[in-house]
C-alpha cells in the first residue's frame, strides 16, 4: 500500500509539471477554425517542443497511475491526482513567473492534509474485477465522452470550458475505472475486453477535449470541471461495484480526507488563469497553466 501511494503522489509530480508544459505549448498553437473542438489541433501542438516533454512526462506518470490503482482504492487514486493541481501551481511559479499567494498555498496545505488523512485510511483496493455488464457500460460511456467533445466545444465561452474540462475529467475517470477492468493480459482476453476500448477511447478523448479547453477557454473552468469529472465518479464506481473499502472504523476520516483534496484542488484551479489577451498571441506564454488529472 505504502509503494501505492507513492506511486500515486509521483504521478501527480509528473502530470502537473507536463500541464505547465502543455498548457504553454496549447496557448502558443494557432487555432482552427470554427468553435468547435478540433481534432487537428493535437496534430499541431505536437510540433511544440513543451508538448512532447509534457507527453513524456505523462507517459511516466501513467505507468505511475496504473501501479497505484492495482494497490490502492480508485478514491484514493482519484484525489491524488487532484493534487496534480498543487503540483501544477508550484511548480508554474518558478517556470512561469508566477506567485502564490496565501489563499493558494493554504489550498496547498489543505490538498497534502487531505491525502495524508486518506492515506491512513484507505484499505487496500476492492478485489471484485465487476460484471461483463459494467465492462460494456464503461465502454459506451468513454464512447459518450468522446461524442460529447463536439457538442460542448460549440457552447460560448466558459461553459464551453467548463463542460471540456468536465468531458475531460470523466475521460480520465473512465481511465481509472478501467484499469481495475483488466484482469487478464493475455492478447486474447485483451481484445475481447470492452475495457480495453473503454480506456483508450476514455484517454484519448480527455487529451483532445482538455487540450481544446486550454486553449480556447478558461483555464479555470476548464480544471474545476476536470477535477469534479475525474474525482466523483470513479470514486463512487470503486466504492459500489470493486469492492473498494477504508480501514474498519476510518470511513469519516476518509470522507474528510477526500473533500478536502478535491475543495482544495476546486481552489487552486483558479491558479491556472491567464490573461485574456495573451490567449490570442502565438507566441506569448500563459501567466499560469492548469492541469489535467489521471491520464
Amino acid at each position: 500500500m505504502l509503494l501505492g501511494m507513492i506511486c500515486a503522489l509521483a504521478s501527480a509530480v509528473c502530470f502537473g509539471t507536463a500541464s505547465v508544459l502543455q498548457a504553454v505549448a496549447a496557448r502558443g498553437t494557432a487555432p482552427g477554425t470554427g468553435s468547435g473542438v478540433d481534432p487537428r489541433l493535437l496534430l499541431r501542438v505536437l510540433g511544440q517542443w513543451r508538448y512532447l516533454l509534457g507527453l513524456a512526462l505523462d507517459g511516466l506518470g501513467f505507468v505511475l497511475e496504473l501501479v497505484a490503482l492495482r494497490a490502492l482504492p480508485i478514491y484514493t487514486v482519484g484525489a491524488a491526482l487532484a493534487a496534480t493541481l498543487a503540483v501544477t501551481a508550484v511548480v508554474a511559479a518558478p517556470v512561469l513567473h508566477t506567485r502564490l499567494g496565501l489563499g493558494e498555498w493554504l489550498a496547498v496545505a489543505v490538498v497534502c492534509g487531505g491525502l495524508a488523512m486518506l492515506a491512513l485510511a484507505s484499505g487496500e483496493e476492492g478485489h471484485l474485477r465487476g460484471t461483463p455488464g459494467l465492462r460494456i457500460a464503461v465502454l459506451v460511456f468513454a464512447v459518450a465522452v468522446l461524442a460529447s467533445g463536439a457538442v460542448a466545444g460549440r457552447l460560448p465561452d466558459r461553459a464551453r470550458a467548463a463542460a471540456l474540462g468536465f468531458g475531460a475529467g470523466c475521460g480520465f475517470g473512465v481511465v481509472e475505472v478501467a484499469v481495475r477492468l483488466i484482469d487478464d493480459f493475455a492478447p486474447s482476453a485483451l481484445l475481447t475486453n470492452p475495457a480495453c476500448y473503454a480506456l483508450l477511447i476514455g484517454g484519448g478523448a480527455a487529451f483532445l477535449l482538455l487540450t481544446t479547453a486550454f486553449q480556447r477557454g478558461s483555464v479555470t473552468a476548464a480544471t474545476a470541471g476536470m477535477v469534479i469529472g475525474e474525482t466523483i465518479g470513479p470514486a463512487l464506481v470503486g466504492v459500489a461495484w470493486l469492492g473498494d473499502r477504508t480501514r474498519p472504523g476510518l470511513a469519516p476520516l476518509a470522507v474528510l480526507g477526500f473533500a478536502c483534496a478535491v475543495v482544495g484542488a476546486l481552489v487552486l484551479a483558479r491558479f491556472g488563469e491567464a490573461p485574456a489577451a495573451e490567449r490570442t498571441e502565438p507566441e506569448s506564454e500563459p501567466a499560469a497553466a492548469a492541469p489535467k488529472g489521471g491520464r
